[in-house]
């Protein structure tokens, strides 16, 4: 079987080469990590047994710093090793874990590719943020019986319903798998009808990773360089395609509206590739803006108050959600799979998304039942919510009040997952 799979790996490469080389030209990506990709992955403490911790993107990596940490105090003699799909994974993995722990690219599940990257990490357990299968790696741990744990395991309805049309084949790769330790009643449901058969429900490590607080650190230091005063702050953060647009005209009509003269808005795109075209897109729009990118790491201080403040960098987002009166979370208007608006409600702002956070369902459900976020299903409602939470504070800071209640409710994964981890590496040792 992992013969045939090299040769599918192979084809599907050299179909998707062109794609990569314009990516890497275009945008930059793919340019980094192709040792690492193939295999060659060194070890900064070869002479200790080993945890290897795999989160795809930002998201995963974010989920997995509760779980880094306990590792860290409750394993000290065990090295951890961190890999990464995207380049902004990595970016964010480098920035949160490099200075303990070895930050790599997750090599390619060709067969030899993988008998490399075992050989060089030879990891005592395998640690799957969320769900990344692949099955020339599920198929060596099991020879080489290195246990494998699904943490914060969920499945999307559009992977379920994938899984389930090839399901002779998912239940001998998912039956591979030692635990999966889901996010909810109906991932851990999911996980055994594709063929897992040890599901322990922990709930989601994002509620533990979510900072309960009102204030974040180079917050007042952001505000002032972009000259951000009393005034009321829309914040729009990990907007997709065909979203600004959306934003930029329920904008123009909350400002033409004679209330909200003094509102602002920050519009920080999800994807960094994006951040020219939507600058593109406020220029059109007719509006003045700044792009942060233009001053940040300089001593310049935006003297003007421009109408629109487009936050082309990578990090600060939650800095722009802490000056927020109110935030829109993003990829939700369009049917992206939503953005992540645990942050939003962590930090007590009001908090909207749309009808398409699909991704991201166990919050979506938790928030709006316990009245901690709106949903709002297009342009019209979001113009209509925007002017009620605008003009009615009361209403907005109700809705953040339960929305911050509601994260507090439902943290605790972290050490219920690290039991269960616990009991594999004891057994290691």
């Amino acid at each position: 079987m992992r013969y045939v799979l090299d040769l599918l790996y192979l084809f599907a490469g050299l179909a998707y080469s062109p794609v990569i080389v314009y990516r890497a030209i275009r945008h930059g990506r793919y340019r980094a990590g192709w040792a690492q990709r193939f295999g060659k992955v060194r070890r900064r403490s070869p002479e200790k047994k080993c945890i290897w911790l795999h989160a795809v993107s930002v998201g995963e990596v974010n989920a997995a710093m509760t779980i880094v940490n306990e590792l860290e105090e409750r394993f000290a003699d065990f090295e951890i090793v961190i890999s990464t799909t995207t380049d902004t994974g990595f970016a964010r993995a480098n920035n949160l874990f490099n200075r303990k722990h070895q930050v790599f690219y997750f090599p390619f599940d060709f067969s030899w590719v993988m008998h490399r990257a075992f050989g060089n990490i030879r990891p005592a357990i395998c640690l799957l943020m969320e769900l990344e299968i692949w099955p020339n790696f599920i198929s060596l741990a099991k020879r080489l019986r290195v246990p494998i744990v699904v943490v914060n395991g969920r499945i999307s309805d559009k992977s379920y319903a994938g899984y389930k049309r090839i399901k002779p084949f998912t239940r001998n790769i998912f039956g591979k798998i030692s635990l999966v330790l889901a996010q909810t009643d109906q991932y851990a449901q999911r996980f055994r009808e594709i063929g897992a058969g040890n599901v322990i429900v922990t709930s989601s490590l994002k509620y533990d990773t979510a900072q309960i607080t009102d204030k974040v650190e180079g917050t007042d230091a952001l505000a002032t360089q972009l000259n951000i005063g009393s005034e009321r702050i829309w914040v729009a953060g990990g907007t997709g395609p065909g979203e600004e647009q959306i934003i930029l005209d329920v904008f123009t009509h909350l400002k033409q509206s004679g209330q909200l003269e003094d509102l602002r808005l920050v519009i920080v795109p999800r994807k960094p590739e994006r951040f020219d075209e939507v600058a593109r897109t406020i220029a059109d729009a007719g509006f003045d803006f700044i792009r942060y990118s233009s001053i940040k790491n300089t001593d310049v201080r935006c003297k003007e108050r421009p109408a629109v403040i487009l936050g082309d960098t990578m990090g600060d987002l939650r800095k722009f959600y802490c000056l927020a009166t109110i935030i829109f979370v993003g990829r939700s208007l369009v049917p992206m799979g939503g953005s992540d608006m645990m942050e939003a409600a962590a930090l007590g702002k009001c908090t909207i998304f749309g009808p398409h956070a699909f991704n991201f369902r166990q919050t979506v459900d938790s928030l709006l039942a316990g009245n901690g976020a709106v949903m709002v299903n297009d342009g019209d409602e979001l113009l209509k919510t925007m002017q009620k939470c605008l003009l009615e504070p009361d209403y907005a800071r109700q809705i953040a009040r339960n929305g911050q209640d509601d994260i507090k409710r439902n943290q605790g994964a972290t050490t219920r997952s690290i039991e269960q981890i616990e009991k594999f590496l004891h057994t290691s040792k």
